[in-house]
Formats: C-alpha cells, structure tokens, sequence
C-alpha cells in the first residue's frame, strides 16, 4: 500500500463524545490522501472500543497512562507514514475542505514549515480561537487573535507559529527540529516547537480557509488549576530555552516583571497554581538551561529577524478584554 500524502494524529482522552463528531467530519473531506492515528490516554470512557468498532480505518494507539498532549503526538509522529503530518484536537469539527485548504497552502509555499488552521470556537463560529501562535518579548505565547471576528481575516498571513490544535507541519521540519518536548506533558509545547522552528529559519503561514471549529479546552477544562500551574511552568522553561543571548540582555527585567505580575497577582488573590508552576519552572530550570545549549548553538536566525514577528508585550487589558467575550479559558 502506498504511503498517504498526510498523516493526520489525533490524541484522545476521554473524548468519545468528541469523537463521535470530529472523526465523522474528517471521514468526509474532500481531499482523500491521509491516514487517521488516534493515540489513546488510557481512556475510561469506552473511547478505544468505539473507534475500534465504528471506525476501523484508523490506527488506534492505546497507552496505559495519560501521558498529556505532547508525548503522545510525538507516538503518532514517529508511527505515521506521510511527508506532511497534521496535529489534531479530538474536540474539533472540520468542514469538508479544511485539508484540502491545507494541504494546497503547502503545495503553494514550499519554503514554508509548518501551516496554521483558523481555529474558530465551536459555540461561536464567527469569533476566533487562534489564527495561529505569537510569542512577546515579555515571555509570553498567546493564541493569535483571539476574540475577534473571523471576517478580519482576509487572506493568508506569517505567524510566528501554528497552534497544534490544527495544525499542518512538514516532516521535514520535525525531523531537522525536533518533536515537541515531552517534559512539557500539555500546553505550550507549540510555543516551543515555533520557536525551535524560527531559530533554524522555518516559517509559518496562517490559512484562512482551513477553518476549524473548536470546543475550547473540552479535555483539560477551562481555567483548571493544573491548567494555570503547566502552563506558567512551561511559560518558564520556554524563555529558559528558547529565547536568544540577545533578547535576554534586552529584555530580562520585562520578562521578569511581566511573569511575576502574571504569577503573584493571582496569588494575592487566592490562586497559587500559577506561582506553584511558575515555581516548579524555575527549581527545575538546569534541565531547561540544557536543552538551551542544545538549541541555541544551531541557531542560525539572528535575534532581529525575528524581532518583526514578536509583541513588546501582551498589554493585560487586551487579555482580559479577549478573556471577557469568550470566557475564562
């Protein structure tokens, strides 16, 4: 049998009833060239006997534990048989020509790596979840665009990264780059990942007409306590890794109060999970500042390329305005 020209990775836990949608949608896209893995976390949902019964056609990896988001994509990466490789959320429903959108932005703009979906909530299919990643000289990775009306964009842009919801990325960025970093278990291994990627002089592009609809957070819940802890412990070791000499020497002190801010506000407010993560980034930082050296010496972009894709900073108001129209998240 010949290899797909896609391989498309979806990691479940306890995501039957999402299944029972996103699997359907992805059955009936127009372009017909991929392969479906679907990595399972040790669900107790029935949701491994249910794609083994209705769906047959699909590769299905059972784990043992819940090994979160990045280890078992790595799983479906290293099992998968096409160039091209498409990271999936289980909570996604796609209309019929989202791969194709894709898969002809990557036939279009072969200098480009990796191919970001227009991520639109699923309850309210106007207003954008991620139009793909930016990063801040303040440490921060958001989801681009986020809150606002799907209709202002109006054609394909670069982004400093695609977010792995739905997202496209060439084999052959993945193998000079490196898969997403396990350590990570869920939540900001993209930020990472398109980091990685920038640093060897890979781009990425946003594609408006690969349209997806997402249930937002619908596995780890919305604003959850390990939520807030991964993701500021991660925050951590992502400026620890991935930031060059020269944006720490310019930018350290905003780092340091921007994420300070961002750890000690909630905790005089009564929510320590995000100074315990921030935390438990810091004391394991050795491990972090040993992936750097690995990182930064094949580092072939200069600090200033990459300065024109970057914020200042993602201003508080604006967070809180985005949080505001599309709920805590």
């Amino acid at each position: 049998m010949n290899d797909p020209a896609v391989s498309i990775i979806i990691v479940n836990w306890n995501g039957r009833q999402h299944l029972a949608r996103c699997l359907p949608s992805l059955l009936a896209q127009s372009y017909r060239d991929f392969e479906i893995i679907l990595v399972d976390n040790a669900s107790t949902d029935g949701s491994a006997a249910f794609v083994r019964e209705h769906y047959p056609q699909v590769r299905l990896l059972e784990n043992d534990q819940n090994l979160g988001f990045a280890a078992p994509n790595n799983q479906g990466i290293r099992a998968a048989r096409g160039p091209c490789i498409v990271t999936l959320n289980n909570d996604t429903e796609l209309p019929p020509d989202w791969l194709q959108a894709l898969v002809e932005a990557a036939q279009a703009h072969p200098e480009v790596g990796a191919f970001a979906s227009l991520v639109l909530f699923d309850d309210r299919r106007t207003l954008i979840d991620s139009a793909g990643l930016s990063v801040t000289l303040a440490g921060m990775g958001c989801q681009n665009r986020m809150g606002e009306d799907a209709r202002r964009v109006t054609g394909p842009e670069e982004v400093f990264g695609a977010c792995a919801a739905a997202a496209l990325y060439r084999r052959a960025l993945l193998d000079d780059v490196g898969l997403f970093d396990e350590d990570y278990f869920a939540y900001y291994e993209d930020v990472d990942l398109a980091w990685r990627a920038r640093l060897l002089g890979w781009r990425a592009l946003l594609v408006p007409g690969a349209r997806a609809y997402h249930v937002h957070s619908a596995t780890g819940g919305r604003g959850t306590p390990l939520k807030r802890r991964l993701i500021n412990r991660n925050k951590v070791w992502t400026v620890l890794k991935d930031y060059p000499s020269p944006a720490w020497a310019a930018c350290l002190p905003l780092i340091l109060a921007y994420n300070l801010a961002a750890a000690l506000w909630p905790l005089l407010r009564g929510d320590p999970f995000p100074w315990l993560g921030a935390w438990e980034g810091i004391r394991r930082a050795r491990v972090a500042l040993g992936k750097r050296a690995a990182i930064q010496s094949r580092r072939s972009v200069p600090f200033r390329r990459l300065l024109p894709l970057m914020g200042c900073f993602r201003r508080p108001l604006a967070g809180w305005q985005a949080r505001r129209r599309v709920g805590r998240l």
